[in-house]
């Protein structure tokens, strides 16, 4: 036959408040690793698009790779305009689809590709850009997703790639482009659409550390499951041990 069995009421209760004790802590923990990993995309995403506009040369030189981190950022810039100027296709405003006017602005020995904005039709008379200019616009990264252009002859551009505008000009071009804020040539005000997303692994360790804190809680309300069940479990008793006694 059986009896049932019971730990005392002091360890059932210690056990009890210990593995609450530890899923809270382990709970708390993985919410704070999980916080983390949130705090760290919503930086990465970060929209600078309404900030303060800074000078392109405090930002990079010529020279230097696209700043990822100030992706959209509002970037003033004085130069002159440069021959050399092209469309871009496939271009939406107010959900038709047209064509940007780009145009080099030179700024010191370098130039600038600047998107002036956007018209239904290319137009050479829009095209052209020439003189003295003050251009404020989101700083944008160039475009390289290695589209082919059917035409290359001609001022459409199927993306903007500072490897093809490079042939346009006789000076080199900054590894990015600007939107510009104000249209210029009797074109339409360019959308932006480029703004920072998070990367796939964007503070994954965090993730990680969150799910591991999650799943040691899981174990130890498991073991304490496990230890009580065991501890009041029914014990077998010897009927012949028993009447002996």
């Amino acid at each position: 036959m059986t009896a049932p069995r019971r730990p005392g009421l002091m360890t059932d209760l210690g056990a009890a408040v210990l593995a609450l004790v530890l899923v809270g802590i382990a709970g708390r923990l993985g919410l704070w690793q999980y916080d983390a990993w949130q705090a760290h995309r919503d930086a990465e995403a970060r929209d600078l698009s309404g900030v303060a506009p800074v000078p392109l040369d405090d930002l990079m030189g010529s020279d230097d790779p696209f700043p990822a981190p100030e992706l959209g950022r509002p970037i003033e810039v004085s130069g002159e305009w440069l021959d050399g100027g092209f469309w871009v296709a496939d271009r939406e405003h107010d959900g038709e689809t047209g064509y940007w006017a780009v145009s080099p602005l030179q700024t010191g020995d370098a130039a600038v590709l600047v998107v002036r904005g956007w018209a239904a039709e290319p137009d050479e008379s829009q095209l052209a850009a020439t003189g003295a200019a003050d251009v404020t616009g989101w700083l944008q990264a160039p475009e390289g997703t290695l589209v082919t252009d059917d035409d290359p002859d001609d001022d459409v551009f199927p993306e903007i790639r500072v490897a093809d505008a490079v042939q346009r000009v006789d000076v080199d071009l900054y590894s990015a482009y600007l939107v510009s804020q104000e249209p210029t040539g009797g074109l339409q005000a360019a959308e932006l659409k480029a703004l920072p997303d998070p990367g796939r692994f964007t503070g994954v360790r965090n993730l990680l550390y969150a799910v591991e804190w999650w799943v040691f809680g899981a174990f130890a309300a498991f073991i304490w499951w496990r230890w009580r069940k065991d501890a009041t479990a029914p014990e077998a008793v010897d009927v012949d041990q028993r009447a002996a006694g």
